[in-house]
């Protein structure tokens, strides 16, 4: 298993090997551009486990931002750039909404359905379970409304032309729009897949959480604990990515790439070859590691 990993971004797809990355983006005049950028190596204690979890989500929401900003631009659908600003006020507010979707309103929800069946109430396991139900459901609802954007369905099918440009690379074949396109759109270290696993994990984690304690500590202590689950969740992933030929690990996978139907859409050649392209370049920045697929991890968008 190689660890190149990426994300689709507006009208293109950025790829990501070791400590370079390159964003490929089809501008309006239907030409394929791109932008090259290295990352700073991290210290060794950041790599230790658990904690590279909680970094390399932290380094690849910044390098997603800067790449979709790129893209943005690029492909002609944003004519400034945004100040700094307005970019932190943009990004604190969907942490904050996020928090509120995700971790406030399954809570709340799962106290409400508490007072009217006292089990839910009667064990912290129990509690969780529908807690953490309440949050998929949110998620699934969530994706099923933003699917209705054109715009987002075009992204879903990058993100598609993104994996079967790195299952064609895993695969050792030549790297060529058509013969990457006889590969799924679905893949084990998918973003989405780590998503799920992450809502699966914090029903784990929160269940260690005092049942008789104030909603208001509750979720507190959920947002406490999102470095650990992250941490342990992104260990789950580069674990079982690795072992994908035991029967068990396939069928703990599947539920992932059940849910990435819904994130990935079926590409057109014209899209796979600006994942192709994205790929070719960022193994052309980092040449040690073509063909290689050298040790670490990077989730794929």
């Amino acid at each position: 298993m190689s660890d190149i990993g990426g994300q689709a971004v507006i009208e293109g797809v950025m790829m990501r090997s070791g400590n370079v990355y390159t964003v490929a983006v089809r501008n309006p005049e239907k030409e394929i551009v791109l932008r090259k950028e290295n990352i700073r190596e991290l210290p060794r204690p950041l790599k230790w486990p658990l904690a590279r979890g909680v970094v390399a989500l932290v380094q690849a929401l910044s390098i997603g931002i800067k790449a979709l900003l790129y893209s943005a631009e690029a492909s002609g659908q944003e004519e400034e750039k945004p100040s700094s600003f307005s970019l932190f006020m943009t990004v604190a507010l969907a942490f904050v909404i996020g928090i509120g979707m995700f971790l406030l309103f399954p809570l709340y929800g799962t106290r409400l359905l508490g007072e009217l069946f006292q089990s839910i109430n009667e064990s912290s396991l129990v509690f969780n379970l529908v807690d953490g139900v309440i949050r998929v459901m949110v998620f699934l609802a969530y994706i099923m409304l933003i699917r209705i954007s054109r715009d987002i369905r075009r992204v879903f099918e990058y993100h598609g032309a993104e994996h079967k440009a790195v299952h064609a690379f895993e695969a050792g074949v030549e790297l060529t729009p058509e013969n990457a396109d006889r590969y799924s759109t679905l893949h084990p270290r998918c973003g989405t897949s780590f998503l799920l696993i992450v809502m699966m994990m914090s029903i784990l984690i929160f269940s260690l959480i005092p049942n008789d304690w104030p909603l208001a500590e509750k979720f507190l202590s959920r947002v406490v604990l999102i470095p650990l689950i992250a941490g342990l969740s992104y260990e789950f992933i580069k674990f079982s990515s690795r072992r994908m030929n035991n029967r068990f690990i396939r069928m703990a996978a599947m539920p992932g790439l059940w849910l990435q139907k819904l994130t990935t859409g079926a590409p057109s050649l014209d899209q796979i070859e600006v994942a192709v392209r994205a790929l070719k370049e960022v193994l052309n920045m980092d040449p040690e590691r073509k063909g290689k697929g050298e040790s670490g991890l990077n989730v794929i968008g």
